[in-house]
This record gives structure tokens, C-alpha cells and sequence, in this order.
């Protein structure tokens, strides 16, 4: 029924502006679409879409929202993201932690949080 549709991640924000300042300034995604009236942006990430819209709900999922497998560019991308500013979050036993990177079993991982507190991973995969 769904396995040959693509999916779209969603992520939940309280103020647009601020939503647009992170995702497409910080993270450089590309803006393709916006219904701001509607209180929604959608923003091309690879092959597939990340919607962000307003909810009085945004910022209380305490789990992964968005996980981006970035393979050799891992390292690269958090570089340039620290350079921006961003602010990433540490989580004890998860790994061997060297600066804002944990590394597990040969693999790469970082968490950081949107301006709404949604948590967004990057990883070496």
C-alpha cells in the first residue's frame, strides 16, 4: 500500500521566523515551498521533504525527530555547524565523546535541537 510512496519528516514549531532562520540559514536546507498563512514551510533535504509547521505543541518530543545520514561527510558538516553557532547536545553513555561527536563501533553520531527544541540527529551512516 505505502512501499512505493515516499515519506516526508514533520517537525512541530511555535514561531515561523525563527523556524525558517534555523533550518534554511543554520542547516542550509532549501526552501520549496511555503504556506506561511497556513503556518507551514517545506524544505528539500536529498531526495526527500522536511515539513515544518506551526503547533502549540512544538519542542515536547523528547526522542529523535529527524535523522540525517551524512556518511563521509560527517565530519565536514559538524564542523560547519559549530562554525554557525550551533549548539549540540551530549548524551552520557552513548558512546566515547570527543568535542560535540560521539563515536560508537566505528560510527559517528551528534544530536542537536532546533530553535524549538526538537531534537535532530546527524550520523556516519
Amino acid at each position: 500500500m505505502l512501499k512505493d510512496h515516499d515519506s516526508a519528516a514533520i517537525v512541530a514549531v511555535r514561531d515561523l521566523d525563527r523556524a525558517r532562520d534555523f533550518y534554511g540559514g543554520a542547516l542550509e536546507l532549501g526552501l520549496i515551498a511555503k504556506g506561511a498563512e497556513e503556518g507551514v514551510l517545506t524544505y528539500r533535504t536529498g531526495a526527500t521533504r522536511l515539513v515544518v509547521y506551526r503547533s502549540e505543541f512544538a519542542g515536547t518530543n523528547k526522542a529523535n525527530a529527524v535523522v540525517w545520514g551524512v556518511g563521509d561527510e560527517f565530519d565536514a558538516i559538524v564542523a560547519a555547524l559549530e562554525t554557525k553557532g550551533v549548539h549540540f547536545e551530549h548524551y552520557p553513555g552513548l558512546g566515547d565523546l570527543q568535542g560535540n561527536v560521539h563515536v560508537a563501533g566505528g560510527m559517528k553520531l551528534a544530536w542537536l535541537k532546533d530553535s524549538d527544541g526538537n531534537i535532530l540527529h546527524i550520523n556516519s551512516m
